[in-house]
């Protein structure tokens, strides 16, 4: 059997290689969509989840409190009582930042000690959005501090914003750009490569010729799949390096863990894949059945757009969207340091989406031979 699949391997590659086009496309286009896309692309954020965790008991703290949770800009998500809760909450993307107010904050005002400190933690995995958090944060102590400032005939600003950001200190924006670019270039390029694979058989006559093969469904299936795993692979491998060595992107995590989330990433990419190209029967109808997922794959993805901020319904669509998982991953090891264990809950459901699209593949594979 594994003879046989490695004829059909030899075959696919040669396909690729021979067609000038075909490596023109696999090679160029991914490395200028890198470099163009890394400089260029912002984001913006509409709705900011905050946590509050309160220490002191007086005025000036309910005061500056129900200012932020009043502001437009800010949600309260979560009242934190210990100290501990703030790493989960921020791990685990609850919330954006955490409003801490220690327990002298008031009497420092009162006091006329000044400026009274208030500090705010910042997730800084996503930095542009981070950036527009400060800005917001010191709109509304600005206001606190001339209405303060007004109210007791003084000078100078009575409290001052401390400000620390999580997983990016320096908030730069391309930490979090350039991996989520990884993620979109494999996608695009697996998906092109496993969307074309049958269909360019069957418009060029030889899919019949593969058919009195003594090959078998599941020979064929694996055939056609294990070249895109090894190209989405290498793929994303050449994007990381640029990340790491080009753009400066810190590795903080395991790289058994990032290759882990890549090759299961890859291998449900190329279910969809084929899935597609096995109900096409030009490579028109494969190229545009591929891009069909792939829009709304980044859309839905939490790429560009914060999964939180969409509809409840929504959300409940990114769940079968493989990128959404790999963002998560690529992110996390990248600027978080997760390790394997950690990621456990994006593994699984990449396995669940690869295993039942090749399997309606190989389905399709064998309504189409018997």
């Amino acid at each position: 059997m594994w003879w046989r699949v490695y004829a059909l391997l030899a075959k696919e590659f040669l396909n690729l290689l021979r067609d000038k086009k075909s490596r023109f496309v696999l090679i160029v286009p991914p490395l200028v969509q890198l470099f163009v896309l890394s400089y260029a692309a912002t984001f913006d954020l509409n709705q900011m989840p905050i946590a509050i965790y309160n220490e002191d008991s007086g005025q000036a703290s309910r005061d500056l409190i129900a200012r932020f949770t009043g502001a437009p800009a800010f949600r309260e998500e979560l009242r934190i009582t210990r100290q501990e809760q703030i790493a989960a909450a921020l791990d685990s993307r609850q919330v954006l930042l955490v409003l801490h107010i220690g327990r002298n904050f008031s009497r420092d005002l009162l006091g006329g000690r000044q400026p009274a400190s208030l500090q705010v933690l910042l997730d800084g995995r996503d930095s542009n959005t981070a950036q527009i958090a400060q800005g917001y944060l010191r709109s509304v102590l600005s206001r606190f501090n001339s209405d303060w400032a007004a109210s007791r005939g003084q000078a100078g600003p009575p409290a001052e914003l401390v400000l620390r950001a999580w997983f990016n200190p320096n908030l730069e924006s391309r930490w979090f750009i350039v991996p989520g670019i990884v993620g979109l270039l494999t996608l695009v390029v697996t998906m092109t490569v496993s969307a074309l694979s049958v269909a360019r058989e069957r418009e060029q006559g030889t899919f019949d010729q593969l058919l009195v093969t003594p090959f078998t469904p599941t020979e064929i299936l694996l055939g056609k799949a294990i070249p895109g795993l090894i190209i989405g692979v290498l793929e994303a491998s050449l994007s990381i390096f640029f990340a790491v060595f080009w753009f400066r992107v810190p590795l903080l995590g395991s790289l058994p863990a990032l290759y882990l989330g890549i090759v299961l990433y890859v291998f449900s990419v190329i279910g969809v894949g084929l899935m597609i190209s096995s109900l096409s029967l030009t490579q028109q109808q494969g190229l545009l059945g591929g891009f069909l997922v792939i829009v709304p794959g980044v859309i839905l993805s939490g790429y560009a757009t914060p999964i939180e901020n969409m509809p409840e319904l929504v959300q409940q669509f990114t769940l079968i969207n493989p990128l959404r998982y790999f963002l998560v991953i690529i992110r996390g090891v990248f600027l978080q340091g997760l390790q394997t264990a950690d990621l456990l809950d994006q593994y699984w459901p990449l396995a669940i989406i690869g295993l039942f699209c090749l399997s309606c593949a190989g389905w399709l594979f064998r309504r189409r031979l018997y």
